[in-house]
């Protein structure tokens, strides 16, 4: 009796890129992750994370022609390593660039994915650029709070002498009289504020509403002056 042969066709493998393009965009997409808080950092093997943390490493960093040896962890970031030397160099972590085997590293990346190492030479120079940049935006903000504050202290006057002209329009509307003067006295006062605001260039929204919020009570009551003379 003859047995019957059956052949097996084999599935065909499932199709890959294998070109150098499609090797390239796989690289770049797993090359790079998004922290809980929204930092975007180089992407970590996943076995490390369970493994227990490395020993710190000893590097030296070189400003100007001094070392400094910091001792850190390998995990650190080039951006955490900036904050470490503020100290000794003496400079903001935002005015430092840091030059590792002549190429700048950015401040996400981790030291030992670039290579960091024991004994590793770092080089760290000031960026006149960033720190022109952050001396402006002190200066912005120095203005803007000095700002708030002036247009704070013009409501508080504004609000007292609010007092004054209610006290007014209470005598009025007893049938008695308020002399001119005190009524004068109260008008330039207020438009000394009135003055004062006008100076102020408020920068941003809250300070340009809260500049009207001002402005519309002292609006109100020079209103109200119109009806007491």
């Amino acid at each position: 009796m003859m047995r019957m042969k059956t052949k097996t066709t084999a599935m065909p493998p499932m199709m890959h890129d294998n070109s150098a393009a499609g090797r390239d965009r796989t690289a770049a997409d797993n090359e790079w992750e998004v922290r809980p808080g929204g930092m975007l950092v180089q992407k970590r093997n996943p076995d490390s994370e369970n493994r227990p943390p490395p020993p710190p490493i000893r590097i030296r960093v070189k400003y100007g022609s001094i070392y400094h040896e910091i001792n850190i962890s390998p995990q650190a970031t080039f951006g955490e390593l900036k904050k470490m030397l503020t100290g000794p160099t003496g400079l903001h972590h935002q005015d430092q660039k840091l030059l590792y085997k002549d190429k700048e590293r950015d401040n996400n990346a981790f030291l030992d994915i670039s290579g960091v190492k024991e004994k590793s030479k770092i080089v760290v120079v000031e960026d006149p650029l960033c720190q022109e940049k952050r001396y402006l935006e002190l200066r912005k903000n120095a203005k803007m709070e000095k700002a708030a504050k002036t247009i704070a202290d013009i409501s508080f006057e504004v609000d007292r002498l609010a007092g004054q002209v209610s006290a007014f329009e209470s005598i009025i509307s007893k049938g008695a009289k308020v002399v001119e003067k005190d009524l004068v006295k109260v008008i330039e006062l207020l438009m000394n504020q009135l003055l004062k605001l006008d100076g102020i260039a408020a920068e941003g929204d809250v300070k340009l509403q809260r500049k009207m919020q001002v402005i519309s009570a002292l609006a109100e009551r020079f209103e109200i002056f119109d009806s007491l003379l």
